[in-house]
């Protein structure tokens, strides 16, 4: 397994840690009878994720984010694998994506300005050196 994949592997894996720390974080503020129901907005008065507290908003808005992020990262492990493309600087760039998406939860939670966004801004432009490195290698 190339080390691009293996990030994206591991990416993956902190997204379905991600989404059981909102969960539970979501069912401590809400408790299963909303969080188990449908969830309509009609019903609950709002859209579930507007019921959320600080820290379960939170957790929530970095898990959304995540999948946004994650679609991207794995586009471009796709096409350096699929191109055999995979250097030294695409491994570098994968895991350093990774670090920063696994450095981005506690600082979206703890509401850490500005370095959430710089951490952000450090994922986002792994990504996509990593992309432009397939087409210029």
């Amino acid at each position: 397994m190339t080390p691009e994949l293996q990030a994206l592997a591991y990416a993956g894996l902190l997204q379905g840690v991600q989404y059981v720390l909102m969960s539970v974080t979501a069912n401590r503020d809400l408790g299963l009878g909303k969080t188990m129901s449908a969830r309509d907005p009609h019903r609950l008065g709002k859209p579930l994720a507007e019921l959320l507290g600080v820290r379960a908003g939170r957790l929530h808005r970095a898990f959304i984010n995540h999948f946004e992020g994650l679609i991207l990262f794995t586009l471009a492990v796709v096409v350096v694998t699929l191109a055999d493309r995979a250097t030294g600087f695409s491994a570098a760039c994968a895991w350093t994506y990774l670090v920063a998406r696994i450095l981005y939860v506690p600082a979206y939670y703890f509401g850490l300005s500005p370095w959430r966004s710089i951490i952000w801004i450090v994922g986002f432009t792994a990504t996509m050196a990593m992309l432009a490195s397939a087409l210029v290698s």
